[in-house]
């Protein structure tokens, strides 16, 4: 079920806790050879409704990362605290950091510019799927295509969106490596450029 349907978040949980060891093993390190990547699995930060002053972060400028952010949360009404805690990976550091991945998930729709959409997903599973070899991002990668049910759509994402979305996570640095929680004043645009993102593409409908 969860292959075919990014939707079901705790299919979709399970799923990566019971098939991603090794990938988390390669994030952990990677995590631990960078410094602010270092800092975070010291902190184990979490973003949440109680962590995250969605009140400020709505006052700041337009464009900026905090407020971007928020605006993705209110525009699809999604919220950062309907990310399950991690139940089957037994490693505690292990297990933070596929709890952060989650909990960046929606930070990395607001860096790509993807909305929640079927063909958002997708995208946005395209690129944490180069980023961090997790076999749930990778299969539902692969099979998330199989549910976009308009020609055109398919054909954006194949042409357009699936190609910038590789080419950007082959370049980006490791995603779980940034102190999110203290870049919300910087630009969408320079964070995506100090991590690798490439802009996305304008594509028309």
């Amino acid at each position: 079920m969860s292959l075919y349907d990014p939707y079901r978040h705790d299919m979709v949980a399970v799923l990566g806790e019971t098939t991603g060891y090794a990938a988390l093993q390669s994030l952990r390190d990677r995590m631990k050879n960078h410094p602010e990547g270092s800092q975070i699995l010291q902190e184990r930060p979490r973003i949440r409704t109680s962590t995250v002053d969605v009140k400020r972060l709505r006052q700041l400028p337009d464009g900026t990362f905090g407020r971007e952010y928020v605006r993705f949360l209110d525009v699809n009404r999604v919220s950062p605290d309907t990310r399950m805690s991690v139940k089957f990976v037994d490693q505690e550091e292990l297990a933070y950091v596929i709890q952060r991945y989650r909990e960046v998930h929606d930070l990395m729709h607001t860096l790509l510019g993807m909305p929640t959409n079927m063909l958002g997903e997708v995208v946005v599973k395209w690129f944490e799927a180069v980023q961090t070899g997790l076999p749930m991002c990778i299969l539902g990668a692969t099979f998330g295509p199989l549910r976009l049910r308009s020609r055109r759509k398919l054909e954006i994402l194949m042409t357009e969106l699936l190609p910038w979305a590789v080419k950007s996570g082959l370049n980006a640095q490791c995603i779980l490596s940034f102190y999110y929680e203290k870049r919300w004043e910087q630009t969408v645009e320079l964070l995506r450029e100090e991590i690798g993102i490439f802009p996305p593409p304008v594509c028309k409908a």
